[in-house]
């Protein structure tokens, strides 16, 4: 495997990447238009800020840690919108951790789960935040299993769903690792699984989580729970799980199944290219 491999997510019609640098970037959702801090912008931007700020409604402006607010850069903008990814629509909303609710770089691992799941397949989305995987598979005809320790975030997944007008995901409010090893204990097992872990955070109980501390556990247990014909897609943002800790997991817990390790971009409308963490992908 080359270290320089990538892959590409692209915009669509109803999202833009249009530009970055200097520690931002501008984005399209629908008719709204945010500036947010993004830590790989570190190169120039294509166009000037102050150009930005004349077609941006909204900037996140950091304060504390990860939290900041939302100021408002033209009048009558809305806090809460939708917009929509091929027959799907999704609830974004201004949050104090600077997301809207969507994280547009998994574009093409919407996709890739859309292209190997069928209808009754079993479909395990981990760490699944706001459902957009979920409903992806979902709207494949997929038995799909949701599971997040933030109550917050699976209400927003419900809305989610009402919102793509779907049916019947199984809301799990758990740690994703105690529910997965438990599944391994049952003997369950799933055509695909999805799992975008944090580099730290807190779980259901307010159990503490760190990816580098958890990740061996977490790829063991993915190993005893996915069909040998099943696919595994992990993204990965930690600075402490590199390439090629990963590809060492993977070996190890996957051994004979198709690999594929890359990094995530997307491509800026001003030909900047944004880094989005590495992708894993089994099967």
């Amino acid at each position: 495997m080359s270290e320089n491999l990538r892959t590409y997510s692209k915009s669509w019609e109803d999202y833009e990447l249009l530009d970055a640098g200097g520690g931002k970037k501008l984005e399209r959702w629908g008719n709204i238009i945010t500036i947010r801090p993004e830590m790989q912008a570190y190169f120039h931007s294509g166009i000037p800020y102050t150009e930005w700020r004349t077609l941006a409604h909204w900037e996140f402006v950091e304060e504390k840690g990860q939290t900041g607010k939302w100021k408002n850069l033209q009048k009558d903008s809305p806090k809460k919108w939708s917009i929509g990814y091929k027959r799907l629509k999704f609830n974004l909303e201004l949050t104090n951790f600077k997301h809207v609710g969507l994280f547009p770089e998994q574009q093409n691992n919407w996709d890739f789960i859309s292209s190997r799941l069928n209808e009754g397949d079993r479909f395990l989305n981990l760490f699944a935040y706001t459902g957009v995987a979920s409903c992806i598979a979902r709207n494949t005809g997929a038995d799909t299993f949701h599971v997040d320790s933030s109550k917050n975030a699976l209400a927003w997944a419900k809305s989610n769903m009402d919102e793509s007008k779907l049916l019947n995901i199984r809301w799990v409010h758990e740690d994703a690792l105690k529910f997965i090893q438990r599944e391994a204990k049952r003997g369950n097992k799933f055509n695909g699984i999805v799992m975008d872990p944090p580099a730290w955070g807190i779980g259901a109980k307010g159990e503490k989580w760190k990816l580098e501390d958890k990740i061996d556990e977490l790829m063991s247990a993915a190993s005893e729970v996915l069909d040998k014909e099943g696919f595994l897609v992990m993204n990965t943002y930690s600075p402490m799980v590199d390439v090629t800790f990963i590809t060492e997991l993977s070996e190890m817990y996957f051994e004979g199944m198709k690999k594929e390790i890359s990094e995530l971009y997307m491509e800026t409308k001003t030909d900047k290219f944004m880094y989005f963490g590495n992708l894993l992908r089994i099967g």
